[in-house]
């Protein structure tokens, strides 16, 4: 069912799920969410699937005209939003009647935010999902982001019984200075001096940052005398930190399939969703983990999604 017209499509707004897997191979990426969390979070607002397609928007979101009764909801960065010039709440399942125009606007912090709308957006499943990926013009809607004068669906849906509300405490503060949890490897043994340094300097996220990857400037990461700068392209996965010939590191995210570079270390997957939200100028430091603490991180996380859709479950 037509569900919303795009008047200001914003900065850059994509439809994305869960991701695009088992075709890297191919060359396609895994595309999708970039912060899970927020995109999980979302969807549990207007009592969809976690793994519903939702809007990601970026920076400025989009300006929208609901064309039929639903609930939406908007997680991730902290940005202003208003429905029919009315301020309202992120985190919140806010329900919209037919001619509501909801105008999402500019960060106060964070990156991206992420827009689900009850019954899930509507689009082509392309190779198992709905996310776009741009580069390959494949997936969403029409393989590119919106535009003024789209039209968008949504599937089947329903009407909550009263509004749902993330606790305050589960709510990400963003702040300029983030702190990234790595796993060394899978190319450590290339580095001595070097691995010492990501984990004990600071970085700046530089203007080349979006969905393949961060580029970050700081004290330069060396490799060890008598060993190869690159490698053979191998497949690569989001969190990679390659360090490419100038000797800066580079976080490899969701668009990005092969490269041919040492990659020191691994971001733990649950911090995906903090880069999701650093914006360029804010300063990263790396902290060394080991694989038992990652499981134990991501099993954690699990277990709090679990437990708000267990919260919003009985609010039905």
């Amino acid at each position: 069912m037509d569900t919303f017209l795009v008047l200001t499509p914003g900065s850059y707004s994509t439809i994305q799920d869960k991701g695009r897997f088992g075709y890297q191979h191919l060359g396609i990426p895994i595309s999708g969410a970039l912060d899970t969390y927020a995109y999980r979070i979302a969807n549990l607002l207007v009592g969809n699937p976690e793994d519903s397609a939702v809007l990601e928007v970026t920076v400025v979101g989009p300006q929208l005209a609901f064309l039929k009764e639903t609930y939406v909801a908007l997680t991730g960065a902290d940005m202003e939003m208003t429905l029919n010039f009315t301020p309202v709440e992120c985190w919140k399942s806010i329900r919209v009647e037919p001619g509501d125009v909801l105008n999402i606007q500019s960060i106060r912090s964070g990156c991206r935010g992420y827009l689900s709308v009850a019954g899930g957006i509507a689009v082509p499943r392309v190779m198992g999902s709905c996310s776009t990926y741009v580069g390959g013009k494949i997936g969403g809607y029409k393989g590119r982001p919106l535009i003024k004068g789209d039209v968008v669906q949504t599937g089947r849906g329903f009407l909550l019984t009263s509004p749902k509300q993330l606790p305050k405490s589960l709510i990400p503060r963003y702040s300029d200075e983030i702190q990234l949890r790595a796993v060394p490897g899978p190319q450590d043994d290339f580095f001595d001096e070097g691995l010492m340094t990501l984990f004990e300097a600071e970085y700046t996220v530089t203007n080349n940052a979006d969905r393949m990857g961060y580029r970050l400037q700081g004290p330069p990461i060396i490799h060890r005398d008598n060993v190869p700068r690159s490698i053979i392209s191998e497949p690569t996965i989001p969190g990679g930190i390659q360090i490419p010939a100038d000797n800066q590191p580079i976080i490899l995210l969701v668009e990005q399939t092969v490269g041919g570079y040492t990659k020191i270390a691994t971001v733990i997957s649950t911090d995906i969703s903090k880069i999701a939200q650093i914006m360029p100028g804010n300063t990263i430091r790396f902290k060394r983990v080991d694989l038992d603490t990652a499981h134990a991180i991501y099993a954690e996380n699990e277990r709090m999604i679990r437990q708000v859709s267990n919260l919003f479950s009985n609010q039905q």
